[in-house]
């Protein structure tokens, strides 16, 4: 059976449930102190077959009848405890717009194009050594309606589990570069500076793949120290 013991997430690590610049969050924030229940369920440890995905699902450009626009890239990294330990077969899901900046769903009316070879959705398992790799395309940015002028950085959104229920973990990862980062009131709800900077991805030479797309690395820490925010 995993340990279910773990080390407080330090201050600042994780966004407040309100945090004013992210207009929505005033609306749909607690404004109560959370309580501590007990939950003997969330130490349950979790068991996921290999065959609860496919390896296709790990190419989000390959489920249209064509090839998707926009620039290709590869996402390569770990998946870790606290103390280091690899978390292995961990299901991610991914989900993102698409190069013009649009998610396929019919809740997004932003006039921008829809691309009929790709839907913006993965997911896959980590390895024995809790790594991962999925291909995409990579994102644009697009406006949000948060504020005047408001637009949101480039990102992909992952949601995983770790050994047990207790180390569920949605967050977003961003690309370096972007200039949006420091007027992005998402990004910046995370008040420690070393936390934001690890929702950033590297570029990774060694992960690109010839002339066909360049590669970055992300690495996930569930819970604890160096913990990765929890990005709703």
């Amino acid at each position: 059976m995993p340990s279910t013991r773990f080390t407080a997430v330090p201050e600042g690590v994780y966004p407040a449930p309100v945090h004013a610049p992210y207009k929505s969050t005033r609306l749909r924030g607690p404004l109560q102190a959370a309580l501590r229940i007990a939950a003997p369920a969330a130490s349950a440890a979790i068991e996921i077959p290999p065959s609860a995905v496919t390896p296709l699902e790990a190419d989000l450009t390959a489920h249209g009848e064509g090839t998707p626009l926009g620039e290709k890239i590869v996402v390569a990294g770990r998946v870790i405890d606290e103390d280091g330990r690899p978390i292995t077969r961990s299901l991610i899901e991914v989900w993102q717009c698409n190069s013009a900046g649009r998610y396929f769903h019919s809740k997004d009316q932003h006039d921008a194009p829809l691309d009929p070879n790709f839907f913006g959705f993965g997911k896959f398992l980590t390895d024995g050594d809790g790594r991962y790799r999925f291909v995409t395309i990579k994102p644009a940015a697009y406006p949000w309606g948060n504020h005047a002028n408001a637009w949101r950085p480039a990102h992909i959104h992952f949601s995983l589990f770790g050994n047990v229920y207790a180390q569920r973990l949605v967050t977003q990862m961003y690309f370096p570069g972007d200039p949006l980062h420091t007027l992005d009131p998402i990004f910046n709800s995370v008040a420690d500076a070393r936390a934001r900077e690890s929702l950033i991805a590297r570029f990774s030479i060694e992960d690109s793949v010839g002339d066909v797309m360049l590669g970055y690395t992300f690495d996930i820490v569930l819970r604890g120290r160096a913990s990765t925010p929890f990005i709703p």
